[in-house]
């Protein structure tokens, strides 16, 4: 069969369609991996190159998040127009399968590493189901090597995604991952992880280590660290900000090549920590995990949520006082989203606080719920003010750049703060924009 695995773009001009730094789904490639010689499989990624429906394919592949599953659910129905056979997947289907089938012949739930041969079988039968499920969850010593190869050559910050570990111990009330997998943490044998490493043909120049949490289970970590340290790498992945209360662990990681940690430190008040439940942060571990870091030649890329219950119109300025004075290398500052399938969004659908469910909104970018101690165009031009300000030259010189010491990872963070810069001026002006024709069409009708 001719195979074709699609990820839709985000609208045009959105905020993150002009950021200029995209990075590939693992899962495409994973899929890639584990289909059998005998079909041709091509990835598109359409951020990088457009959709040509009238090419012959047998079987389309469409990965869904929920802010593209609009355009996911258009890219599926002109495929079928044309008699094409479409099988959708990712967390938004898994969330709400039965939304996806209207636009399929077939809808994954949940993890797809042990049904894609089925799926596959009975595509060629003819004979799609309309729905697939594994009985269990996926074992990562049966991951395969990712086709890499089937990757744009350009386009991209990272090619070389590998992920060492699935899932999350922790329960945040925001997350999708403990949504989709629950409170489990699968862990991939180090044996596998080393033979990826071994099998990049592209420069090893920096590895994306897609893990939400690297460091879940310290005596796998010690291990994987191990390993990483006989070669030369350079690499980023995501923990949480505690880990830096371990020596010997920030030893071992520095040691290994990593350049950067992405860490979900969520809020600076510790009312919303215990409200989301994400009880393992306290703010007081903050300054001084960062300086650990920093000591040790990682770079801290940090996320922080605006707009839960206990955030008011000061949390926004808290906030950049808080990364000058930290010198954070960079950040993930989006709005509070509450995507299907977590607990915060049946939370705020039972106070009756979620505005709308047009999932094209749900950007992290967007305001789709009616915060408590402030208006929702408050928190929306907070957002804005936020990011604007984070990522301006004056706040990036004090942040990345000290005269008497230059970090490992400048070499990282410096071209991804001054590609953000203009990207978030952008796409501003273009939410301003369509922000006033929707409101011209109100006053109109």
């Amino acid at each position: 069969m001719r195979i074709s695995l699609i990820i839709p773009r985000w609208p045009k001009d959105s905020f993150w369609d002009v950021i200029a730094f995209k990075f590939p789904l693992l899962s495409t490639s994973l899929l890639a991996g584990l289909t059998p010689p005998q079909h041709q499989v091509r990835i598109i990624d359409e951020s990088l190159s457009e959709i040509d429906f009238d090419r012959d394919v047998d079987l389309v592949g469409i990965t869904l998040i929920t802010p593209l599953a609009p355009r996911g659910y258009e890219i599926a129905d002109e495929f079928r127009k044309r008699g094409r056979k479409v099988v959708i997947g990712g967390v938004h289907a898994s969330w709400l399968p039965e939304e996806a089938k209207a636009h399929a012949d077939g809808v994954a739930i949940g993890e797809a590493d042990e049904t894609w041969a089925e799926i596959l079988k009975d595509a060629e039968m003819g004979k799609l189901k309309p729905f697939y499920q594994q009985k269990d969850r996926t074992d990562l010593s049966q991951l395969p090597i990712a086709r890499r190869d089937l990757l744009p050559p350009k386009g991209y910050l990272f090619h070389n995604l590998i992920q060492t570990t699935r899932g999350c111990p922790y329960d945040c009330e925001f997350c999708s991952v403990t949504a989709l997998h629950g409170r489990t943490y699968r862990m991939r044998p180090v044996s596998e992880v080393e033979k990826e490493i071994q099998s990049l043909e592209r420069s090893k120049a920096y590895i994306f280590f897609v893990d939400d949490n690297m460091v879940g289970n310290l005596s796998y970590a010690r291990e994987l660290f191990g390993m990483l340290s006989r070669y030369r790498l350079r690499w980023v992945s995501q923990g949480p900000i505690h880990v830096a209360e371990n020596e010997e662990i920030v030893s071992l990681m520095a040691k290994a090549g990593c350049h950067g940690l992405f860490i979900g430190f969520e809020s600076l008040r510790e009312e919303n920590l215990d409200l989301m439940g994400k009880k393992i942060n306290r703010v007081k571990m903050y300054e001084r995990g960062i300086q650990r870091l920093h000591d040790a030649g990682i770079g801290v890329y940090a996320s922080f949520v605006f707009g839960y219950d206990y955030d008011d119109v000061s949390v926004f300025d808290e906030f950049l006082e808080f990364a000058d004075r930290n010198r954070i290398d960079g950040a993930f500052l989006p709005i509070l989203t509450p995507f299907p399938g977590t607990r915060i969004y049946h939370r705020l659908k039972q106070e009756g606080r979620i505005l709308t469910e047009d999932w094209s909104k749900y950007d992290m970018a967007t305001v789709v719920f009616q915060p408590k101690r402030m208006s929702v165009k408050e928190l929306q031009e907070g957002f804005w003010k936020v990011n604007r300000s984070f990522y301006s030259p004056a706040s990036m010189a004090k942040r990345i750049f000290h005269p008497f010491h230059l970090k490992r990872s400048l070499i990282i963070f410096g071209p991804m703060n001054l590609g953000l810069w203009p990207a978030v001026k952008k796409a501003e002006c273009y939410f301003k924009k369509e922000e006033l024709h929707s409101e011209g069409r109100r006053s109109y009708a």
